[in-house]
C-alpha cells in the first residue's frame, strides 16, 4: 500500500556519512517536532536525479527554508558511500541531508518501490517529494514517469508548502 497524505511515516533507519564516519539516523529523529521535506530518487548520479531533481532542491533551499521547513533530505536506494560521494560531487553537502536506504526497507514500507531491473538497477525508489510535519505526511507528490521531475520537483513542493 502506498503511503498517503495524513499517514504517519513508518519506523525506519537510514545510513548517513558524517565527519566521524558512518552513522545512522531514524525517521523519528529527523521529523519529531519538525517540518521536513523528503524527496526520493531512483538513483544517485542518474541523469534526471543528478541534473534536475537534486539541483532544484539545492537552488531553492533558501526559499524552502523561508517557508518554515527545517530540513530537506534526499532518499535513494544506494549505499551511504555512494550518497556521500553524490553529496560532495553535487554541491549539496552540508545543505541537503543524503539518506541511504540501501536495502530499500523504507522505500518498500511506504509503497514507493520501483522495479528498475530492465535498466540493470534492481529495486529502486519511485521519484517523489513529500512534506512531513512531526512524522505525518502533509503533502505527497509522486512522479508518474521516472525520467521526469516535474510533479515532485522543488518548484512544485515550494508552491504547495
Amino acid at each position: 500500500m502506498t503511503i498517503a497524505v495524513g499517514d504517519k511515516l513508518p519506523t525506519a533507519t537510514f545510513k548517513v556519512m558524517t565527519a566521524d564516519g558512518p552513522s545512522e539516523v531514524t525517521i523519528e529523529e529527523l521529523t519529531k517536532g519538525r517540518k521536513v521535506i523528503l524527496f526520493g530518487v531512483p538513483g544517485a548520479f542518474t541523469p534526471t536525479c543528478d541534473r534536475n531533481h537534486l539541483p532544484g532542491f539545492i537552488e531553492n533551499l533558501d526559499a524552502i527554508k523561508a517557508k518554515g521547513v527545517d530540513e530537506v533530505c534526499v532518499v535513494s536506494v544506494n549505499d551511504m558511500f555512494v550518497m556521500n560521494a553524490w553529496a560532495k560531487a553535487s554541491g549539496g553537502e552540508g545543505k541537503i541531508t543524503f539518506l541511504a536506504d540501501g536495502s530499500a526497507l523504507f522505500t518498500r514500507a511506504i509503497g514507493l518501490e520501483l522495479d528498475a531491473s530492465g535498466f540493470g538497477m534492481g529495486v529502486r525508489s519511485k521519484r517523489y517529494s513529500m512534506l512531513v510535519e512531526d512524522g505525518v505526511v502533509k503533502i505527497l507528490n509522486i512522479e508518474e514517469t521516472p525520467g521526469e521531475a516535474k510533479v515532485s520537483g522543488a518548484t512544485a513542493i515550494l508552491e504547495a508548502v
